[in-house]
C-alpha cells in the first residue's frame, strides 16, 4: 500500500535532493555500463558489495546514504528483468539506455534512513544526509501501520513528493466463499463502463483540459529551446498535464473503489491493454481511456476489501448472446445487441457485461443450481444469483439509466464522507 504526500523543501535543501538524485543517476549509468562489460551478468548482491569500494574514489558516493545507493542496484536489475520479460512474451526489444537528468528524478529510502518527526508543531520527513524536509501530511497514516520505504520524486512541474510504502499490520477480509453481490463489468470508449445491475457509466469529459493542454504545447513550441521563456512554458506544459492526470485518476479511484466496495464479487475483461492503445485507429482515446491502470486499481482495490476480482478471457464477449449463447456477428458501428436465435435484445455492452459475469461465476463454481459445471450460466441464471445493488451516487435510478462521471467524483469515497460526517459532529 502506498501513500503519497507533498514536500515543501526550502531552496537549500532542493540542491541538496538534487545533488543526491543526480548522484544517483550517475551510479546507475556506472553500473549499467559495467554490466554491459561483462558476458554473465553477476547477482545482484555482488554489485552491491562493491560499493564501499567505489567510495574509496568516488567522493560524493559517500555524502548519500547507503540503502539509497543499494537501490539504485536495484532499479538497474528490476529494469533488465522486466526487459526479459518482455522478450519472452514475445516483445522486441534492445537494450538499456543510460539515463539523462531529464529521466531520472527519483531517490529511494528502504528500510532505514528516514523518519517522519514533529518539529515546532510541523511535520516534516527528515532524510538521512539530507535533513528535514517539510511535508503536506494530508491525511493520516494508519497508527498499525510500518513505513517500510520511502521515494523521493520531483515531477516535471518542479514540485516534490514522497511516496511511502507501508505493510499495514492487520488480517485481509475473507472472501466470501459464496458471493451474493455480483457484477460484470464491461469498459469502452462511449460509454466508460456498463455492468450487469444496468447502470453506464459515462466517459469523464477532458476535452476543455485537453485543449489547454494543445495551447500550452503550441506556445512551447515557438519558444527558443533552452531559454528562460522556453523553461517557463516548459512548466507550464507539464501542469496542464498533471492536472489531466489527476482528474483521470480522481475519476478512476472512485469508480473502482465502488465496485470493490459494494460487490463481493467483480468480474471484467482480462485486456491486454497497452496492446489495443498500439492498435492502428482511435489509440488517442484509448489511451485517455486508461483502461489497464482501471483494472490494476480495481485489482488492488478488491484484495484489500476482501472482494473477488475475476478477470475472463475477452475473446467473443460482444458476439455471444447472453442469453442462449449464440454468436452473432457485428460490427463496431452496431451498439445493440438482437439475437437472431433467442430474440434476445439488449445493449451491445450490456450483453458483453453479461457474458463477463457468466464466465466469471464458471471459473469459481458460483452460478444457478440448474447450471451444470459443463456450462456456462445463461443471464436467466446469473439475474437469479445476482441482486441489484445502488448506483454510485443514488438508490432511486432505475435499470439501465446512465450516470455522468461527473456525479461519480462529486459523490467521492465512502471514507472521505465519513471523515466529513464526523468533522461536522465534533
Amino acid at each position: 500500500m502506498h501513500y503519497n504526500y507533498r514536500l515543501d523543501p526550502p531552496k537549500a535543501l532542493i540542491e541538496t535532493l538534487l545533488h543526491h538524485v543526480d548522484t544517483c543517476r550517475q551510479l546507475y549509468n556506472h553500473v549499467l555500463y559495467k554490466l554491459n562489460e561483462v558476458d554473465e551478468i553477476p547477482a545482484r548482491y555482488e554489485v552491491q558489495g562493491q560499493l564501499p569500494d567505489l567510495k574509496t574514489w568516488w567522493d560524493d558516493l559517500g555524502n548519500v546514504h547507503s540503502k539509497v545507493l543499494q537501490m539504485v542496484v536495484k532499479r538497474v536489475y528490476d529494469n533488465l528483468s522486466t526487459l526479459k520479460a518482455q522478450k519472452e512474451n514475445g516483445r522486441t526489444v534492445g537494450m538499456l539506455k543510460w539515463k539523462p537528468p531529464r529521466d531520472y528524478r527519483s531517490l529511494t529510502y528502504n528500510q532505514s534512513g528516514f523518519k517522519l518527526k514533529n518539529t515546532s508543531g510541523r511535520p516534516v520527513l527528515w532524510l538521512s544526509k539530507i535533513g528535514e524536509v517539510p511535508i503536506h501530511l494530508h491525511r493520516d497514516i494508519p497508527e498499525n501501520a510500518t513505513i517500510k520505504q520511502v521515494t523521493v520524486k520531483q515531477e516535471p512541474t518542479g514540485e516534490w513528493f514522497a511516496t511511502f510504502g507501508i505493510d499495514v499490520d492487520e488480517d485481509t477480509p475473507e472472501k466470501p466463499e459464496t458471493p451474493e453481490k455480483v457484477v460484470g463489468v464491461d469498459v469502452g470508449i462511449l460509454r466508460y463502463a456498463h455492468d450487469t445491475d444496468g447502470y453506464a457509466i459515462e466517459s469523464p469529459d477532458f476535452t476543455n483540459e485537453r485543449e489547454r493542454l494543445e495551447r500550452a504545447q503550441r506556445d512551447l513550441s515557438r519558444k527558443e529551446h533552452g531559454s528562460n521563456n522556453w523553461e517557463k512554458q516548459r512548466k507550464v506544459v507539464a501542469e496542464r498535464h498533471a492536472d489531466l492526470k489527476r482528474k483521470r485518476r480522481d475519476f478512476l479511484h472512485k469508480l473502482s473503489n465502488y465496485y470493490a466496495t459494494e460487490y463481493d464479487l467483480v468480474a471484467v475483461e482480462d485486456l491486454d491493454a497497452k496492446g489495443l492503445v498500439e492498435l492502428p485507429g482511435n489509440s488517442r482515446n484509448r489511451a485517455g481511456a486508461a483502461w489497464g491502470t482501471f483494472l490494476r486499481m480495481l485489482e488492488y482495490k478488491c484484495e484489500c476489501k476482501g472482494t473477488h476480482f475475476i478477470a475472463v478471457n475477452p475473446r467473443g464477449t460482444t458476439k455471444e448472446c447472453a442469453s442462449c449463447g449464440t454468436e452473432t456477428d457485428k460490427p463496431l458501428w452496431v451498439r445493440e445487441h438482437s439475437c437472431p436465435s433467442c430474440g434476445f435484445e439488449a445493449d451491445r455492452d450490456a450483453n458483453a457485461a453479461w457474458n463477463i459475469l457468466s464466465r466469471s461465476l464458471k471459473d469459481v463454481g458460483v452460478g444457478h443450481s440448474e447450471s451444470t459445471s459443463s456450462e456456462t450460466p445463461r443471464v436467466s441464471d446469473v439475474r437469479t444469483r445476482a441482486k441489484l445493488s445502488s448506483t454510485p451516487v443514488e438508490t432511486t435510478l432505475p435499470v439501465d439509466t446512465p450516470v455522468s462521471a461527473k456525479r461519480i467524483v462529486e459523490t467521492g469515497s465512502h471514507t472521505l464522507k465519513e471523515r466529513t460526517a464526523s468533522a461536522v459532529s465534533e
